[in-house]
């Protein structure tokens, strides 16, 4: 363009002096002819300059109009370069733009990709709503817990919220949407599709969109139904355990009491003739007394303190022998049984299992007042079968008593509660309420395992699991029915007066010397002191200050030969089977009468009873 415009400039320029030059030329030829010939300037002269003059002037407007358009076009040029650049640099930013996009666009999908696998790799249920409360997204976890799947609620209400929880479930979302007030641990049940109710920990928060503004919300629904389960069991067990520990203290104290009565009738009989007309008044008192002792070792039993002679024995021989007599006395009730053959045997103490068996069958009979059919099977088992229930059984063989009836059943209010010491719907004259809650207690206490099933008006299964034992099944041998007394020196020692006062009694009408002690310090004193005298230790094993265990050890340390025939309010679990297993030589239940104790201590002696004089 500057080179147009210098060419244009220069040729202007050039016309200009050629055309000044040639007017001067032509003016000075005609002014010289003139001259010679003495004329002046004619017209045709001056028309001839005119016309000069007039191309000077288009000359000058034709350069002065192409200057004008060259400016023009120079200015036309500039503003398409403009353009041209611009576009330029606008094609540039499009680019950049479009490739900052390409990785926008692949960075969101990447996210995406992300936040969907987060999604479906949660192990907690999701659910994404609209601020209607309508289902945009479930996760997979979602359909596997609760059975719908995205295609049956997109876009819909999911109707899942039993109508108990929708007023505490609306408060929540209320605020959640309103406020933006985000829920955490949120405790509550939902149903499923096919109708079962679990229970569900839910959290949840409202979200935004890229302008802030309140989207939807994001809910997460977690099944704790496992855990609610194991929580209930644990309260159970732990409500279980403290009334037991409190009852198995109670039955521990009474039976002391018992001991002191026990033990006067005991000493008044024996030197009491039957023909005395007190002498059956004293016998019913001291079967009076036996009936307390029993109801005290059903509390026991329930506390898991109640288990005395433990050997292998058949649970078909202890079913069969129990339920013929139960059918004497409650002949309404039709007994079948179906027993496994090759049953297990069991490691029981066969007094307690029989205890447990008389009251489901009691149990049974009062749900069948108008008569029914009660059914017993007996069947090999293990853990497995157990996996369903409420309670984590140890691995191993079991043997399975299964107690049908088809009585009234039980309603599912108080099915719960059933186990519990002193609780009944019985009249109080027909039941003390410790007859299951005992059941209970003597089964655990055997490492067995009971539960119910049972719905109104449809009978009722109790299932008893015990654990099978390898040993070879003893029979159960006749105790002797008389006194045998001695002339051996024994230390008695219990920390309740009313047992020492009775004990010495006892143990001199059987022709015994006695040394008291009234604690375990003072019992290893005594004893160290007269070991040489001393044949045998009867040692009380809950004390303060010094426990029976405490004792037993450091009289152990003095004659390590000492026997030693343990007593206690309890039975032989906890304590005293520790002590037994250390090398102790016998257990004794309080409360105890003349002819019992009598026999226990011959037993820990192993003398020759035919040596000494007996007594019917």
């Amino acid at each position: 363009m500057r080179k147009i415009r210098f060419a244009s400039i220069y040729l202007f320029t050039l016309s200009v002096v050629f055309y000044v030059l040639g007017t001067y030329t032509v003016y000075h030829t005609i002014a010289m002819t003139n001259s010679i010939n003495h004329q002046y300037l004619g017209y045709p002269e001056y028309l001839h300059l005119v016309f000069f003059l007039v191309g000077f002037l288009a000359l000058c407007s034709i350069y002065f109009a192409e200057k004008m358009e060259v400016n023009v076009l120079s200015q036309t040029n500039a503003a398409l370069e403009k353009e041209i650049n611009k576009r330029n640099q606008t094609g540039d930013e499009l680019r950049k733009s479009e490739e900052m996009n390409k990785e926008l666009y692949a960075e969101a999908k990447r996210a995406e990709e992300v936040y969907r696998s987060l999604l479906h790799s949660s192990a907690d249920a999701i659910v994404i709503y609209d601020l209607e409360g309508k289902a945009g997204y479930i996760s997979p976890v979602f359909t596997q817990i609760f059975g719908w799947t995205l295609e049956e609620v997109k876009g819909k209400r999911i109707s899942f919220v039993p109508e108990f929880e929708k007023e505490s479930t609306m408060a929540i979302i209320k605020d959640l949407v309103e406020k933006g007030t985000p829920c955490h641990g949120f405790e509550t049940k939902r149903y499923t599709k096919d109708g079962r109710l679990l229970d569900v920990s839910i959290s949840a928060s409202r979200y935004n969109d890229h302008q802030g503004s309140p989207t939807g919300l994001l809910v997460i629904l977690r099944d704790i139904s496992e855990k609610k389960r194991l929580e209930a069991q644990l309260q159970y067990t732990e409500r279980i355990e403290a009334i037991g520990t409190l009852a198995g203290g109670i039955a521990h104290d009474f039976n002391n009491l018992m001991m002191g009565m026990l033990g006067n009738i005991s000493l008044i009989l024996y030197e009491t003739e039957p023909v005395n007309p007190h002498y059956e008044k004293l016998i019913n008192i001291e079967k009076l007394i036996q009936s307390g002792s029993k109801l005290t070792k059903q509390i026991l039993g329930y506390a898991r303190k109640g288990k005395y002679e433990v050997k292998a024995v058949s649970l078909n021989q202890i079913v069969k022998e129990s339920c013929e007599t139960f059918g004497r006395i409650r002949k309404n009730i039709k007994i079948h049984w179906e027993f496994a053959q090759d049953l297990l045997a069991i490691k029981a103490d066969e007094s307690q299992i029989e205890q447990v068996l008389m009251n489901l069958y009691i149990n049974a009979a009062d749900a069948m007042s108008d008569g029914g059919d009660l059914l017993l099977q007996t069947m090999n088992a293990t853990h497995m079968e157990m996996s369903d229930k409420r309670y984590d059984p140890k691995p191993g063989d079991y043997v399975l008593l299964k107690v049908i009836d088809n009585g009234t059943g039980i309603d599912e209010k108080i099915i719960d509660r059933i186990f519990e010491p002193f609780f009944t719907t019985k009249e109080m004259e027909r039941g003390s309420g410790l007859g299951l809650a005992s059941a209970y207690g003597i089964i655990k206490g055997h490492g067995g395992y009971i539960d119910v099933d049972s719905e109104k008006g449809h009978g009722t299964t109790f299932s008893i699991f015990l654990p099978a034992s390898g040993k070879s099944i003893h029979e159960t041998l006749e105790n002797s029915e008389q006194i045998i007394k001695g002339d051996e020196t024994v230390l008695l020692v219990d920390d309740e007066e009313i047992v020492i006062d009775v004990g010495v009694q006892i143990l001199e009408k059987l022709g015994y010397t006695v040394f008291e002690a009234r604690s375990g310090r003072e019992a290893v004193r005594v004893f160290n002191e007269k070991r040489d005298k001393i044949d045998m230790v009867i040692l009380d094993v809950i004390m303060p200050d010094m426990g029976g265990s405490e004792a037993y050890e450091k009289m152990k340390e003095i004659d390590p030969e000492v026997k030693v025939l343990l007593s206690s309010g309890y039975s032989i679990d906890g304590q005293a089977n520790e002590i037994l297993k250390r090398g102790c030589d016998g257990f004794i239940q309080k409360p105890f009468n003349m002819k019992d104790l009598s026999k226990k201590i011959r037993e820990v002696l192993k003398k020759d009873e035919s040596s000494h004089t007996p007594f019917s």
